[in-house]
């Protein structure tokens, strides 16, 4: 893997986001690399192979692993590569990026030392980083991208909690990562929707943040974060 940053996209039951991602890193002339992580158990694993095996790009690759859902793929995927990178980014399979160059944008926000950069996914826009990147050394730090309480729902809410601590967090509003959600009519429901947009699922992830955010975790991450930038400074 040649280049500084890797756009981590963990998915499940979608091998058709492969091709459609992969047709806005060409339209936008995105050089980053690009991994998907699958669930070694997705009933359409199949897809998944089928479409990697036409592949001939060094950029993209694909790992398969046990089924940790969003959270703990990510913060594994992230742990393993934060030697082998400079800068960690995580957009969800339903993220398009739109904005040719993006992803130099990206690295020229984090080439200053530890920071959280993020676009307008044209959903949440400024109020939430769903679509994000990281330098590498706040995973290496911390030892995960997100806190592995979660599970799917409230990373962005972290990110933005790290990147206002430190001090260090950028919206870039004209850099479009579009969410392709069916909150606003842009995907159709699925299960993959449906099992990590329930009320059950929302309770837990918000139970786990507020614990996080309230009961220490936060103020622990933020005073490691905050050493960090001082020792790079």
């Amino acid at each position: 893997m040649a280049d500084d940053l890797l756009m981590i996209v963990p998915t499940r039951g979608r091998p058709d986001s492969v091709p459609a991602i992969l047709e806005c890193w060409r339209q936008t002339g995105a050089t980053a690399d690009l991994l998907f992580a699958v669930d070694d158990d997705d009933p359409v694993l199949a897809g998944y192979r089928e479409h990697m095996e036409t592949i001939h790009d060094p950029r993209v690759h694909w790992v398969t692993g046990p089924r940790l859902r969003l959270c703990g793929t990510l913060n594994q995927v992230a742990v393993d590569m934060a030697s082998r990178y400079r800068f960690l980014a995580f957009m969800g399979d339903d993220h398009r990026p739109r904005t040719v160059g993006w992803d130099e944008r990206f690295r020229i926000c984090l080439s200053g030392g530890p920071g959280i950069v993020y676009g307008n996914d044209l959903l949440q826009g400024e109020t939430m980083a769903t679509a994000v990147a990281l330098t590498s050394d706040i995973v290496s730090t911390l030892g995960y991208m997100a806190p592995p309480s979660l599970v799917h729902l409230c990373l962005d809410l972290v990110w933005m909690d790290w990147g206002r601590g430190m001090g260090r967090i950028t919206y870039l509003g004209d850099v479009v990562l579009e969410h392709m959600h069916p909150a606003i009519g842009k995907a159709a429901m699925d299960a993959g929707y449906q099992e990590c947009n329930s009320s059950e699922q929302a309770t837990a992830d918000a139970t786990a943040y507020y614990h996080y955010r309230d009961e220490g975790g936060l103020h622990a991450d933020l005073e490691k974060l905050r050493a960090l930038v001082e020792e790079t400074a």
